[in-house]
């Protein structure tokens, strides 16, 4: 019975042995399994901060741009609508050139005599002149 006492005994040692061992394996494995998955969550976790002010940045650069374009495109419309208008107007121009009536030497009224034009005396002429220029140098200030 002593054999076999040693021989169970011995069994039982390595078994035990193995079973610490393999708790101590088992444990060692779960804490590098943590670490390593802790480590991907802290790196995923930094990079979708760093994305998300990449974005953030590039959402406002995005922003200003629609901004202008939104301005470029009303002031587009505005000048549409002068062009429009000033196209409207001018048709408008060259169809009432239509409506009128071209004259023929018939319409043509003509004068017997002619107009003469009063002859003013150059004196009085260059009197006014002068009387002009006086009154003028009143309001002119500063020389």
């Amino acid at each position: 019975m002593n054999k076999f006492e040693n021989e169970n005994s011995l069994n039982k040692n390595l078994h035990n042995f193995n079973q610490r061992n393999s708790k101590k394996i088992l444990s060692f494995n779960l804490k590098l399994i943590h670490k390593i998955f802790n480590s991907l969550n802290i790196s995923l976790l930094s990079l979708i901060f760093i994305f998300s002010f990449i974005s953030f940045n590039s959402q406002i650069k995005w922003t200003s741009i629609y901004k202008n374009l939104a301005k470029t495109r009303s002031n587009n419309n505005n000048l549409i609508d002068y062009i429009s208008k000033t196209e409207e107007f001018y048709i408008n121009e060259i169809e009432s050139l239509n409506t009128f009536k071209k004259t023929t030497p018939k319409d043509l009224i003509y004068f017997d005599k002619q107009i003469t034009q009063k002859k003013k005396n150059i004196l009085i002429k260059n009197l006014k002149y002068i009387q002009d220029g006086l009154k003028d140098s009143r309001y002119q200030r500063g020389y």
